[in-house]
């Protein structure tokens, strides 16, 4: 089978050759089941995360050993199942998440990490959702239990996080601000519904929330999603409600921000840490919970996915510098299967 091989750490945006830490085997083992309840599934399509760029860079922080399969979330078609299997059978849609493996033709999973993808729904976007939008819901519905009528704050909103985010605010029934860089994200974000959208490149963001804020009669922010930690965390800060709640997603910018402790005491904030895939070892309910709500968001309309790059397996590299480059309105995907029905492309 064809899979995608990190072989060594370093830039995954090179051109696969053999100076690139990304290799293209075309005769890579096909991994066998290996349990009885194991499922082999045909992959579709998987998504390109932040994550996955790190972990090339060497920069993650899990480390795997090498040479490793990138990839996450995906999905695929139910190939075969082993003999204990019973929620599954050969043809199925499904969608998952692995900590590693999903660049490739074929993946194997145990049958309780697996999640049937409603009729109706596209299985390259199903292959989107698992990570970022997993990640939205279980920081706001989870977490900051995000209510109707607070204001939610989301920086980097046009990236894979950012855009679920924003859509989860609107399905709580929350008042959604945008942060977002360029006007063509903050057109996009303004076609989706969120209540006002504020370009970093161009607006002063404190000036521009607050005269917002002042215009509707809101106090102040009541719930921080950052992605991107750096200035515009710090900026945010200054935003915040007493009793405000922060969700650090991750650290886009590069810089780690700083909390201050004692602004933290006085205002009494609440500081959530945030990192998804630990929940698959320390409460597996929760996500599955959570994906099946959002499957049936998905499958209802409630929610929808952008994807704004699509890619085959051997141009993972061109993948990879989307991401580094910021170009990403949405999501980035790796599609293995040609597919019938609407391709999602902005």
């Amino acid at each position: 089978m064809e899979a995608l091989v990190c072989r060594e750490i370093g830039d995954p945006t090179l051109p696969l050759s053999n100076s690139s830490p990304l290799l293209l085997s075309r005769s890579h083992p096909l991994p066998e089941l290996n349990s009885p309840t194991a499922v082999r599934v045909r992959i579709c399509a998987t998504s390109l995360n932040f994550a996955n760029y790190l972990q090339i860079l060497g920069k993650y922080q899990e480390k795997h050993p090498l040479p490793f399969i990138p990839g996450s979330d995906y999905s695929g078609v139910v190939d075969s199942v082993g003999e204990r299997v019973s929620k599954f059978r050969v043809g199925d849609r499904v969608c998952s998440m692995a900590s590693l493996g999903s660049f490739a033709e074929m993946i194997v999973s145990d049958e309780k990490d697996l999640y049937l993808v409603p009729d109706g729904c596209d299985l390259v976007e199903a292959g989107a959702l698992p990570v970022a939008f997993g990640t939205s819901h279980v920081a706001l519905v989870h977490r900051a239990q995000l209510k109707a009528g607070q204001v939610l704050l989301v920086l980097g909103a046009a990236g894979g996080v950012g855009i679920s985010a924003v859509q989860i605010g609107k399905v709580c029934g929350a008042v959604v601000i945008a942060v977002v860089r360029g006007s063509e994200k903050q057109k996009l974000l303004q076609s989706m519904g969120v209540d006002h959208v504020v370009d970093s490149n161009k607006e002063n963001l404190i000036e521009n929330v607050k005269q917002y804020l002042k215009k509707q009669k809101l106090r102040g922010v009541d719930v921080l999603y950052d992605p991107v930690g750096g200035r515009l965390m710090k900026d945010s800060m200054k935003l915040l409600n007493w009793g405000a709640q922060i969700l650090v997603i991750g650290f886009a910018s590069g810089e780690v921000p700083v909390i201050p402790a004692n602004i933290a005491l006085v205002k009494n904030w609440t500081v959530h840490g945030l990192y998804w895939g630990s929940y698959r070892t320390h409460q597996p309910k929760i996500l599955e919970d959570s994906l099946m709500e959002l499957l049936s968001w998905l499958s209802k309309g409630l929610i929808t996915i952008h994807i704004s790059h699509s890619y085959s397996l051997s141009e993972a590299n061109l993948a990879f510098g989307a991401i580094q480059d910021r170009k990403a309105i949405g999501k980035v995907m790796i599609v293995l299967q040609k597919k019938s029905g609407p391709k999602s492309k902005l």
